[in-house]
């Protein structure tokens, strides 16, 4: 009896193992066009996995969880993964999950009409996010100077992004380069007004980005697969049923505060998506250098890290073009 008591505990102790192998560990950020990420927890049982996630307020704090290896997966923007990336951090990038969701909205009681109108006046941005890339870009094609100390054409505040929409709400700043859905409500609560969508710079529609530490994927490839499996379902599903991914983004990660408008605009401006490309990665990079944003003293080369084998075996495997 003794015997078989021993037997059963190491069998039950193997299984715990094998059960705690299968925790895939995610961070996410919350914003509209991250809720296909989120969903992935909801179906990840089905998938043979179960996925822990953490919501961090952007992209460079959840890399940072990912350097301290609290992490296996993160979803950001793709400049923090690129900073990460430069640090030395060995991750891949390995999806796109989302592109465009970002838009530069004015005072509604200014008359701003385009870049160039905000000369002489204080832009809100979050520091280091890819708002900020694509403010740089629109400011200097436009020939605009630029700092956070005041003497340029545009003086720069930096604050965070929900901090954006109260700042110009107050009329503390004149204009934001703000993500969504807080673009999309500065802009049906009738405070803000759209001067552009951002993508006429080289970067185009910014694509958000999906890495994988290179431990997870070189020691617990099976997992790994299994859970681009799941990010590809999670995101067809939010693809082909709205409904279904306008439920789940009011209710479940804003708590009912964001409108069927504010998430009808958002995904508009910031639709689901799957791909990404090492060329895009490399612009970015690019214009991250030159704008000095992120202050790489090595900056990364795309090609080299940017593999998309999971998700095309993925996609393959679901049928997904």
């Amino acid at each position: 009896m003794l015997k078989k008591t021993i037997v059963l505990a190491g069998l039950l102790a193997m299984a715990g193992v094998t059960q705690a192998e299968e925790v895939v560990r995610l961070g996410n950020l919350k914003f509209a066009h991250y809720g296909a990420v989120s969903y992935i927890k909801e179906i990840a049982p089905k998938c043979g996995i179960k996925v822990e996630e953490r919501v961090f307020a952007k992209g460079l704090d959840a890399m940072q969880a990912v350097i301290a290896g609290e992490l296996d997966v993160g979803a950001v923007s793709s400049e923090a993964a690129i900073s990460a990336r430069a640090s030395g951090t060995p991750i891949t990038l390995v999806a796109g999950f989302a592109k465009g969701g970002a838009r530069l909205v004015g005072r509604a009681d200014l008359k701003i009409s385009s870049v160039k109108d905000l000369k002489g006046k204080k832009v809100g941005v979050t520091r280091g996010g890819i708002q900020d890339i694509l403010l740089a870009a629109e400011l200097a094609q436009n020939g605009l100077t630029f700092s956070d100390q005041p003497g340029k054409d545009v003086q720069i505040i930096y604050l965070g992004f929900p901090d954006l929409n109260q700042a110009l709400l107050g009329k503390n700043i004149d204009a934001i380069m703000q993500s969504e859905p807080y673009s999309s409500q500065a802009i049906n609560k009738g405070f803000g007004k759209e001067i552009i969508k951002p993508y006429d710079t080289p970067i185009g529609e910014p694509v958000r980005t999906m890495v994988m530490t290179d431990k997870f994927i070189k020691e617990r490839r099976p997992v790994a697969e299994k859970f681009m499996r799941c990010f590809v379902e999670a995101t067809r599903t939010f693809i082909d049923k709205p409904e279904v991914a306008e439920k789940y983004v009011r209710e479940n990660m804003f708590k009912g505060q964001i409108t069927h408008d504010d998430f009808a605009d958002a995904i508009e401006n910031s639709p689901y998506s799957y791909d990404v490309t090492a060329e895009h990665i490399q612009i970015t990079t690019d214009l991250m250098q030159k704008y000095g944003i992120g202050k790489m003293s090595k900056p990364p080369v795309a090609k080299e890290w940017v593999k998309t084998d999971l998700l095309d075996q993925a996609k393959k495997s679901l049928n997904v073009k």
